[in-house]
């Protein structure tokens, strides 16, 4: 059984983990579309098409029983038109809004997202559907995404420029403050740290990877349960492979995605 990961760079790297651990006897393809990262300043009447053909020629080439769009701008962008082209489920991940609104105590809650995820009329529609009875502050981010796949590859981190980055996800009002920011870019938890440390006061920091992986899981069922029992899922990943589009990554990224059990194709 195969399970296509698709992001615009590293950042599905948050997904990869969590879904290693769920569906553990699934080998994985991990597409990353390098060589159009970032995806945060495409105009959308160009980023779908690419979106589109890139996740269209890794069905084509690597036949994935399941595709995890571990992008949120490409889940708003694409996914529809994705469940309209292909009979094999997607998994989308977009902001998790509703366990944000049913999780706050305060009643106020951030969605720290690229420009490009704030700007969709489908986030907004998730805000107006799932809580509109909270403060719901958008952040979109210039530079987040490119720093931490940076730092991904071993570059430092400038806590100066992160702490101005996150610093309007924090507000008070009416003696109450921000208690939840939900990460709705999948770069953003390998920064996780370096907010905390520059964070003016404590908040849970929303992460949808866990429930991601579970989605996969259910969508494949007893399909996945029959590959599982069959298979050893103790053994070593050396069938996971990673297809770069630039098909040139550095050697920083290889040696990065090779901890994460991930050959070049």
């Amino acid at each position: 059984m195969t399970i296509m990961v698709f992001d615009s760079g590293l950042g599905g790297l948050s997904i990869l983990r969590e879904v290693h651990a769920v569906l553990p006897a699934a080998n994985i393809v991990y597409l990353a579309d390098d060589a159009a990262f970032p995806y945060g300043g495409w105009e959308p009447d160009k980023l779908v098409p690419q979106i589109i053909n890139v996740i269209s020629d890794g069905i084509a080439r690597y036949r994935p029983d399941l595709v995890i769009v571990a992008c949120n701008t490409a889940s708003t962008l694409a996914l529809d038109e994705l469940r309209k082209r292909f009979d094999i489920p997607f998994v989308g991940t977009v902001p998790a809004v509703k366990p944000a609104a049913e999780q706050t105590s305060s009643g106020l809650f951030s969605v720290l997202a690229t420009q490009g995820t704030v700007k969709r009329q489908y986030t907004r529609d998730l805000i107006a559907e799932f809580a509109d009875k909270a403060h719901v502050r958008l952040v979109g981010s210039k530079s987040l995404a490119k720093i931490a796949e940076s730092y991904l590859t071993g570059a430092s981190v400038d806590l100066k420029i992160v702490e101005k980055q996150i610093e309007p996800c924090f507000v008070e009002r009416d003696g109450l403050r921000t208690d939840i920011i939900v990460l709705a870019c999948t770069h953003y938890p390998f920064l996780i740290n370096q907010f905390r440390k520059v964070a003016p006061w404590p908040v849970d920091w929303l992460d949808p990877a866990e429930p991601i992986a579970r989605q996969a899981l259910r969508l494949l069922g007893a399909k996945y349960n029959d590959v599982s029992d069959s298979a050893n899922s103790n053994s070593s990943r050396s069938n996971d492979i990673i297809h770069f589009t630039s098909q040139n990554p550095g050697r920083e990224a290889v040696r990065l995605v090779s901890g994460f059990g991930l050959s070049l194709a």
